[in-house]
Formats: C-alpha cells, sequence, structure tokens
C-alpha cells in the first residue's frame, strides 16, 4: 500500500457526512481510522477489504498516486481547479439546470435491474447511490460481473465498471446521464417515469448504452430501480452485484414482467 492510502481514504470519506459515520458504518475503531488517515498506520488484510467493499473500490486502486485516484473515482466539483474561463459545456446544460425541479424525494440507494448488453438473456444487478451536492443531483452506478473466461495467476474473477454521472428532473421524467470513470470509454442515458405515489418502491425506465463486447453493439433496455434507502449496508449490497439468469429466483416475477414489458411501435422502441 502506497504513501497516498490516507489521501485517498480522505477523499473518499469526503462524500459522507463525517469521518465519524465512515467509522460507524465500518464498525472501525475511530482512532485507528485517524492512524490510517494520516499515513501512521496500514490497515490489516481483512479491514482493507472491509473498507473496499464499503467504498467500492479496489485495493490496487487505494494505492494510486492521489491525483490519478481522484480523477478515477471523480473528484468533488468544488475541488476542481479554475482556468479563469467559462466552461462550454457547463454554460450548455445551465438552462436545463434552472429548468428542472427538486428531486430530493428520490435521492439514496437503489438496486438497478437491467438486461445485460453485454450478455445478452442474463439480467444485471446494479447499486445506484443518488445524491443531491451543492444543488446538484450527482449518482455513481456500480457494477460487477464475473469474467467469462478463467484467468490465472490469481487474477480477478471479477469485471468491475464505476459510472459517474448527473441527474435532472424535467416536466414529469428523470434524465441521468453518466459515463464509465475507470476507463473512460462509455457514456449511456437513463429515464425514468418518476412516481406519484407518497412512497417509493419501484421506477420503471429505458436505458441506452453500448454492450462491452469488441464489437461494441448500441443497445437499449429497460430498466427497473428499487429503492433501497438513505442508509443501506453497501457490503452486503455489494455482493449481490452480478448477471442472473433470467429465471432465477433471486428475481422476483414483477421484475422479470417489467423488463420484459416493452415494445416496438411504428419503430421506435417504447414503454408505458
Amino acid at each position: 500500500m502506497s504513501d497516498s492510502l490516507g489521501s485517498n481514504l480522505k477523499l473518499l470519506c469526503s462524500h459522507y457526512r463525517s469521518i465519524a459515520e465512515v467509522c460507524r458504518k465500518l464498525a472501525i475503531n475511530r482512532a485507528q481510522f485517524n492512524r490510517y488517515l494520516a499515513g501512521q498506520s496500514r490497515p490489516t488484510a481483512h479491514n482493507l477489504k472491509r473498507i473496499c467493499d464499503f467504498f467500492g473500490v479496489e485495493a490496487f486502486e487505494l494505492a494510486m498516486p492521489s491525483e490519478q485516484f481522484a480523477r478515477l473515482i471523480g473528484a468533488r466539483s468544488g475541488d476542481a481547479p479554475s482556468h479563469g474561463a467559462s466552461d462550454p459545456l457547463l454554460e450548455l446544460f445551465a438552462p436545463l439546470r434552472r429548468q428542472a425541479s427538486p428531486m430530493d424525494r428520490y435521492c439514496g440507494y437503489y438496486f438497478e435491474y437491467s438486461n445485460c448488453m453485454s450478455v445478452p438473456g442474463h439480467v444485471l444487478l446494479s447499486l445506484v447511490h443518488l445524491r443531491e451536492e451543492r444543488g446538484n443531483y450527482l449518482f455513481e452506478r456500480q457494477e460487477r460481473q464475473e469474467r467469462q473466461e478463467q484467468t490465472r495467476g490469481g487474477s480477478e474473477d471479477w469485471v468491475r465498471c464505476r459510472y459517474l454521472g448527473t441527474a435532472l428532473f424535467l416536466q414529469d421524467r428523470l434524465f441521468l446521464v453518466d459515463y464509465e470513470s475507470l476507463t473512460g470509454n462509455e457514456m449511456s442515458q437513463t429515464i425514468l417515469i418518476p412516481s406519484f405515489k407518497s412512497r417509493i418502491i419501484r421506477l420503471n425506465g429505458i436505458k441506452t448504452g453500448v454492450s462491452s463486447g469488441d464489437r461494441r453493439t448500441p443497445a437499449c433496455t429497460r430498466v427497473v430501480w428499487q429503492y433501497l434507502g438513505h442508509e443501506i449496508n453497501r457490503v452486503n449490497a455489494y455482493r449481490q452485484l452480478m448477471l442472473y439468469a433470467p429465471d432465477d429466483p433471486r428475481i422476483d416475477d414483477d421484475v422479470r414482467q417489467r423488463l420484459s414489458g416493452a415494445q416496438l411501435r411504428d419503430g421506435l422502441f417504447e414503454m408505458e
């Protein structure tokens, strides 16, 4: 583990209300965790795995130089350097941000069910965290798929993707645009139909993107977001992220029916 461990952990913790909250969720002694942050001590293999599972990162990523790690996970907007000139991309989206409605009631954690674009015929379960930050709504989506081919030499058995994006609530639709932050070679867009019930349970929508195969085929799939709450056990949730067969008993009939409920009408892929 490199000397960047402390600063990288501080960056991860900055997305939470306090260090105490992180320690409480990790069940790690605050004094011990402070030594990690100060670079005075390094986690045991057991604690390192707990930390990585909680934040959704890998041990080798925590060892990266601080600047590289910040680019990897997406630094907070206020940490970005100012170059004294306006950003054309921010200017382009400024009217939409002014037009958008608040979406605080949708903030929290979700399981996202989708038909997998890379492995057709399977259901991909992802973890989404939607949050408000400085007046903007940002989200992170974690995916984890088991490798299709066997690897040697102790290589990881899982392929992981982390998508970072922004969300806007425009005229009764939730629009989400993100990019794959580990490779920087992919974007996707999701449109969700909001819930008008007092309690959010599941949201229906459509997602477009590309498969991760060699052909990078553009594809579109229905998605179902299942609300988990504002606070969850991230470790337990992360362990459930994988590909499922469509008849797997862990995929309930309601989700299965929603994922298969789209239709082609006049050349358009629609959902109701």
